[in-house]
């Protein structure tokens, strides 16, 4: 009797209500996958930017131990004509490049160039009369090494600034046994380094050497040359 009032109108039964409700599960969940994956995507990015700039800005360089100036005569004015320092990798598992430019070989003029050589690593040097900014240097690797030129871990590489040539064959206490560069490798001796155009690094002269290798931040060295010139002189 109460059933004739409801002829001809519609309603929804619990199946339908359940596609319903299923079909907005499916779409909440592809977007809330959605999200999640482009959140994730995203801290991950931020993530190796964030590693990619602590490598740009911190220096996989160290330095060990002192800083030495070897002296000699350029004509007859006593003068330093190469630095020295010890050298380590400061990054486990990040090995530098120090492919050096030139050699030594205690032989007629160093250093030598080495034309067959890609270096990755630029050295400058700088005081208070002169800036220049890629000198010649050369390594020699000390201790435990495998025989590349890659500074690795537990390595350490002996690394040679030459301000000015050095005539081997002349005693470092005799006139001439340093050289002003001439920038031409032709003839043996460095480029780069101290010409007839710079001042000669005498006594009480302060300097700065930045060692910037391929990736990371430049390892700086700060010295002064004491007041009385030796052959040998160690700077710390």
């Amino acid at each position: 009797m109460f059933m004739r009032g409801f002829r001809g109108q519609r309603g929804i039964t619990g199946l339908e209500t359940s596609i319903v409700l299923i079909a907005f599960v499916v779409v909440a969940s592809v977007f809330s996958f959605t999200v999640l994956s482009a959140g994730v995507y995203s801290s991950e990015a931020n993530k190796q930017t964030i590693f990619a700039g602590l490598r740009e800005t911190r220096t996989r360089l160290r330095q060990n131990g002192a800083t030495f100036a070897f002296s000699a005569k350029a004509g007859s004015t006593e003068t330093v004509y190469k630095l020295v320092f010890v050298v380590s990798n400061s990054l486990a598992g990040e090995p530098v490049d120090l492919t050096p430019p030139y050699a030594e070989d205690a032989s007629g003029i160093d250093p030598d160039f080495v034309a067959s050589n890609t270096s990755a690593t630029v050295i400058s040097y700088a005081d208070e009369n002169q800036r220049l900014a890629d000198v010649p240097w050369s390594i020699v690797f000390i201790g435990n090494h495998n025989g590349d030129n890659l500074l690795e871990d537990g390595e350490k590489a002996e690394i040679s600034i030459w301000l000015l040539d050095r005539d081997t064959a002349i005693a470092e206490d005799q006139d001439n046994s340093a050289i002003l560069m001439d920038n031409s490798t032709a003839n043996g001796g460095g480029v780069g380094g101290i010409d007839v155009s710079g001042v000669l690094v005498g006594k009480s002269t302060r300097f700065v050497v930045e060692v910037a290798p391929q990736i990371g931040a430049a390892l700086t060295v700060q010295r002064s040359i004491p007041p009385g010139l030796r052959q040998v002189m160690n700077l710390n």
